[in-house]
């Protein structure tokens, strides 16, 4: 699979806010009402990551979850993380 182009990279950022680009990923806090919130996001985000093959590094903070995406074997971003932030995005 091959990097995505900065300018599409840039392009997605524009559309998806909340996004950050941080050298060669993106990341994104989702604030949640409780612990309970958090934890039911995380396992939405698990169960689409797995049907695609392609895994996000999670950090969790009671009612804050924290995405990060990047294709580590490609050294940077795909359309696969781009992919998995657009079905976040849509999870909340």
């Amino acid at each position: 699979m091959s990097l995505v182009p900065h300018h599409e990279v840039e392009a997605f950022l524009e559309a998806h806010p909340g996004w950050e680009l941080k050298e060669n990923e993106i990341s994104r806090a989702f604030v949640f009402k409780d612990f309970s919130e958090s934890m039911g996001f995380v396992t939405r985000v698990g169960l689409e990551a797995e049907k695609a093959d392609h895994h996000p590094d999670i950090d969790i903070r009671w009612n804050t979850v924290t995405l990060t995406l990047s294709t580590h074997s490609e050294g940077g971003l795909t359309a696969r993380d781009l992919g998995l932030a657009d079905t976040a995005d849509h999870l909340t």
